[in-house]
């Protein structure tokens, strides 16, 4: 469920729920790999746990097993990519179901890092 309103169903929950369509490309007993609704390239993929958990720092052991799905889909490409999750709206989290991104990465494709800031100065 949605923390800001508790009576929103999750996304994620309805799609493991067979409630709502998704574009699977791997499933596990214990997570499920889909196409984002509007990916940011070809190949951008969200591992997500069955179980309910609202983000990384929620439950290690789901974490944990869920980056190891990940894992297991990136080694089967020798293609440079990012692994991206967040925890918080502060973070960008606009989805409070635990999600991982696998984003395919080129030179010269254009994407920034969500916390590239272009900022050039010390760090504090």
């Amino acid at each position: 469920m949605n923390p800001t309103d508790p009576n929103d169903p999750c996304v994620f929950c309805e799609i493991i729920a067979g409630r709502a369509p998704a574009t699977v490309v791997r499933e596990w007993p214990d997570a499920v790999a889909i196409v984002p609704l509007n990916p940011i390239v070809d190949g951008h993929t969200l591992v997500i746990p069955k179980e309910h958990v609202p983000d990384f720092g929620h439950d290690p052991d789901v974490s944990a097993d869920t980056m190891w799905r990940a894992a297991l889909l990136a080694q089967k490409s020798d293609q440079p990519m990012n692994l991206i999750t967040s925890r918080g709206r502060e973070a960008t989290q606009s989805v409070f179901h635990l999600h991982l991104h696998l984003v395919p990465r080129a030179e010269n494709d254009g994407l920034a890092l969500p916390w590239y800031s272009g900022r050039k100065g010390p760090r504090r």
